[in-house]
């Protein structure tokens, strides 16, 4: 089967479902099945196809999402980066506590690290600048996927 209408009957957004039909298409040739696309049941970005899921996002939900996921993940950041978003930014010997208080708390020194920031839209901007969008919504292999569907762009993660 390779029309991409057939896909938009049990979806919320025949539009996404297409272009993410129009996705696996494009990926998998002759041999996609687009019977194995299957929206899942808590969210309708995000698709199934056999047992591969993925998230599709207009541009500016994924830079919703991705501005999300750094919220929650900015204590995983390297200090010498961190330290470049900081009002004065920090001494080696602060980067080294910073790291080590890293180490200990993991998740718990997010808010630290967030008070830290002197301009929170200039890290996501620069943090997507250097990894891509893809490195922080595609848990799968980190690539961001693009796919145009009347006039509009999608943008493809593989989460698992």
């Amino acid at each position: 089967m390779t029309d991409t209408q057939d896909t938009t009957q049990e979806t919320g957004d025949p539009s996404r479902a297409r272009a993410f039909a129009k996705f696996i298409v494009e990926t998998y040739g002759d041999s996609a099945d687009l019977d194995e696309i299957s929206e899942t049941t808590y969210s309708e970005t995000s698709f199934e196809y056999g047992n591969e899921e993925y998230r599709v996002l207009t541009d500016e939900e994924a830079d919703e999402a991705v501005k999300s996921e750094i919220r929650e993940l900015v204590w995983a950041f390297n200090p010498e980066f961190i330290s470049g978003h900081t009002k004065h930014g920090l001494s080696t010997d602060a980067q080294k506590s910073l790291k080590l208080a890293q180490e200990k708390l993991c998740e718990g020194a997010n808010d630290l690290v967030l008070n830290l920031i002197e301009d929170f839209d200039h890290f996501v901007d620069d943090a997507v600048s250097t990894d891509g969008r893809g490195h922080f919504l595609s848990g799968y292999d980190g690539d961001e996927n693009e796919v145009e569907l009347d006039g509009t762009y999608y943008f493809i993660y593989r989460t698992n």
